[in-house]
């Protein structure tokens, strides 16, 4: 959004210095690439090969020996006045419910949930703490990592938790799989995937083919998750 903004207020910057045809494309194909990024065809063919890299685990790896549920983190609002499922955002509330289950298939595990917050007291590991045990999970069995800022300091986080070697459910958004995966095995450790929060094939008859703000966000996630994998490389 933020680049089609820049291309169409550069057009119109353009036409007032007098160079009229320049200043038309440049509007024009700000507007055309608003149209396609918001238009399902387009978003759900960019996120898809994202979303389907890791096929779904609907049931226990049986021939792995597993040493922790593992919940990356996500969105909440934690000063609102809501119950505290209510806090958490859409990849959050649906990457907990889904580490819940992975996690009540084998209780005697960890439960490990992750991520910081502008307040130390209150960060989504915590929102995710107290929402896992509201739901049943023992306090013993959760494990909150408040400090990482971001997947890689999670995945690190993670191992200096567990040590090097150590085989972990991995649950995270679709989307952030591929992502997410790369980090935890780049620093040694042996993830299975997990992923939830599916965005790809929700609109179907004619709503699909007409734009939405909701297509927009998945275009903006997959160019997100894109870019991310491209920093991994540089990273390393």
């Amino acid at each position: 959004m933020a680049l089609m903004t820049i291309t169409f207020v550069t057009g119109c910057v353009v036409r007032k210095l007098g160079r009229h045809r320049l200043g038309n494309h440049l509007i024009v194909v700000s507007m055309v690439l608003l149209l396609l990024a918001a238009w399902a065809p387009v978003s759900d063919n960019l996120l898809k090969p994202l979303e389907t890299q890791y096929g779904a685990l609907k049931a226990w790896p049986e021939n792995t020996a597993i040493d922790a549920v593992v919940v990356l983190g996500g969105g909440w609002q934690p000063d609102q006045p809501w119950s505290i499922t209510g806090k958490l955002g859409d990849s959050s509330g649906l990457r907990l419910m889904e580490g819940l289950r992975l996690w009540y298939l084998r209780p005697a595990l960890p439960l490990i949930v992750s991520g910081s917050g502008t307040n130390s007291e209150m960060t989504i590991a915590h929102g995710y703490a107290e929402a896992a045990e509201s739901l049943g999970v023992p306090p013993g069995r959760i494990v909150k990592l408040v400090l990482p800022k971001d997947t890689a300091e999670e995945a690190r986080a993670v191992r200096a938790l567990l040590g090097e070697g150590a085989h972990i459910v991995l649950v995270t958004s679709a989307s952030h799989m591929p992502r997410a995966m790369q980090h935890f095995e780049q620093v040694g450790l042996y993830p299975v995937a997990a992923p939830t929060h599916y965005l790809v094939g929700h609109r179907q008859g004619v709503a699909y083919w007409i734009p939405s703000a909701r297509e927009l966000r998945k275009t903006e996630r997959a160019i997100y998750e894109a870019l991310g994998l491209l920093a991994i490389r540089w990273e390393h």
